[in-house]
């Protein structure tokens, strides 16, 4: 199966890493304290904001913000020398990193939204803390240490209005949407990265006037790439039905 495409787009973007097989990536507080350090390194170097983050023992989430296509770049300028720094402390020999990062364009402010609460709520979600702010490791905890105010400089953890939906605990359906937006499939078209699902099922499907209206809708997210068991789990509906509406109007 060929990799999806990297997206380097200025903006917003969603990235995860996790240590090979699983394994931890931080052992001690050194470490994370280390990793930090790091980014602050490469955030000076690339030139970008760090809007939220959380380091779990063998994984990362990193929500940025780019002003120029060097995502990749910058990247590597945080997983190399980190991975240099573990091995050398540690005596290890080997790959450090499961594969390539793993990054998302934000496309959409509702899944901006969800996603700033999905990573703080990381720590909750693994039942290492009970509500934000808790976790050492996450930016909700971190932003209130001023040795680290270069490090979130400009991140919108800084707007008071934002503090207000951090500890709203995701529904069900927002992790789907999650799930959903995580999914999101792109194209390369000559130098441009372009995404094929223009909206989320939420936009499409949330509100409609008549069983008809929902009938369009469907096929209208169909046409946008969704499959037809997407649209099935998203209302509830079986696959048989949602095929049954396409054929109708086909």
């Amino acid at each position: 199966m060929p990799r999806r495409p990297r997206v380097e787009k200025e903006g917003f973007h969603h990235v995860i890493n996790r240590g090979v097989a699983r394994d931890n990536i931080f052992l001690e507080d050194e470490d994370y304290e280390k990793f930090l350090e790091i980014v602050e390194v490469s955030k000076e170097r690339y030139d970008f904001t760090l809007h939220s983050l959380c380091l779990m023992s063998n994984h990362y989430h990193l929500l940025i913000e780019t002003k120029h296509r060097n995502l990749s770049l910058l990247i590597r300028q945080i997983n190399s020398p980190y991975a240099q720094y573990f091995n050398r402390k540690y005596k290890r020999i080997g790959a450090f990193w499961q594969g390539r990062f793993k990054n998302w364009f934000v496309y959409d402010e509702k899944y901006l939204s969800i996603l700033f609460r999905y990573i703080e709520q990381n720590p909750i979600k693994s039942k290492l803390t009970q509500k934000i702010g808790e976790y050492r490791w996450a930016s909700s905890s971190l932003i209130f240490d001023k040795s680290y105010n270069r490090l979130f400089e400009n991140s919108l953890l800084l707007e008071k209005n934002i503090w207000s939906v951090l500890d709203e605990i995701l529904s069900q359906k927002e992790y789907l949407l999650y799930d959903e937006f995580q999914k999101i499939v792109y194209q390369k078209r000559e130098d441009e990265i372009v995404r094929l699902k223009q909206k989320s099922l939420d936009e499409y499907l949330k509100t409609y006037t008549s069983l008809e209206d929902r009938n369009r809708k469907i096929l209208e997210a169909i046409g946008d790439g969704y499959k037809q068991s997407e649209i099935a789990k998203y209302l509830g509906l079986s696959s048989a039905g949602v095929s049954y509406i396409v054929n109708l109007k086909s």
